[in-house]
């Protein structure tokens, strides 16, 4: 993490640097496989596994901030939401990221860019209008938290490896349903069905992995990005507000516009679901709105006795 005056967390740092570890070593294990079972297609493996992971970290943060709608805006466009994250950089010492607004109705906002030069951060029209100064100013430092202790660039790269598996699995399949699994009689047919089908379930299976690592730091990350917030501001009880009322509006939207943003939560303050599916979702990318007011709510009287 660099120098700023959000709150260290040796406990995230502790699992980004596992998840980083596990993802890596699945990473070679994956490519190692790939290379022994597709012993002629070795260029190809790696021209696709390098090309995808320099599109997902060199250009994620723009593919993440079009694909959402976000637009730069100006001082002039927008003096409230720059006069906010000003203050908070101030106050945080941290260079002011690239501000950006997104035309949508859902509630929310996001943090994206893979280090501090290129981030990001994005609110969406329905936040503003929803939310007053203070929870908005509790939005943001979340926002910033998550910039300042590069949990971003961490998610970004962590989920690499799944997009990567999940692509070759849907590759996999679809070339077995269209003639990949003809029967014929000669060694090599037979051999490079075989060869299929274990790409196949490797792939499923690293992705399954890669998959439950990102969750679970994801749901750790949320947790200490709220409670940077809420020390750096002094207010946790203006980001619980704001998290009851992002969370709540949330579950009013129409379940087709949650379904086209759903594959962003990773990066959303709150994610895109109905209440129901939040408290039932055992793989979600956020903890349960129980658990972050629980937090905010211990911390505000930790605050209140010093």
């Amino acid at each position: 993490m660099s120098r700023t005056r959000f709150a260290p967390d040796r406990g995230l740092t502790t699992r980004m640097l596992i998840t980083m570890f596990m993802i890596g070593l699945l990473f070679v294990v994956f490519v190692g496989v790939l290379l022994v079972v597709l012993r002629g297609a070795w260029p190809l493996v790696a021209i696709i596994a390098g090309g995808l992971f320099i599109a997902q970290f060199w250009f994620s943060d723009k593919i993440a901030a079009f694909s959402m709608g976000a637009r730069e805006v100006t001082p002039e466009e927008y003096p409230e939401l720059h006069g906010a994250i000003d203050r908070l950089c101030a106050l945080a010492d941290m260079p002011k990221p690239k501000v950006a607004v997104a035309q949508s109705d859902m509630p929310n906002a996001f943090a994206t860019g893979r280090n501090e030069k290129n981030a990001i951060v994005c609110v969406t029209t329905g936040l503003l209008r929803r939310l007053e100064p203070e929870e908005l100013e509790g939005v943001l430092a979340h926002e910033l938290s998550h910039v300042a202790h590069k949990d971003v660039a961490v998610m970004t790269i962590a989920g690499f490896l799944g997009v990567l598996a999940g692509i070759l699995t849907r590759v996999g399949l679809q070339f077995g349903l269209f003639g990949g699994f003809n029967s014929r009689d000669d060694r090599d047919g037979d051999n490079g069905n075989v060869a299929l089908i274990a790409v196949i379930a490797v792939s499923a299976v690293v992705y399954g992995i890669s998959f439950l690592l990102t969750r679970l730091l994801s749901r750790y990350r949320e947790l200490s990005a709220d409670r940077s917030a809420a020390l750096l501001t002094g207010k946790p009880s203006a980001l619980a507000s704001a998290l009851t009322k992002v969370t709540g509006d949330i579950g009013a939207i129409p379940t087709q516009d949650l379904r086209q943003s759903q594959p962003f939560n990773a990066f959303y303050f709150a994610p895109a679901l109905s209440a129901r599916e939040v408290a039932s979702s055992a793989f979600s990318t956020h903890p349960s709105l129980q658990q972050r007011l629980e937090q905010l709510g211990k911390i505000s009287a930790e605050l209140g006795r010093n």
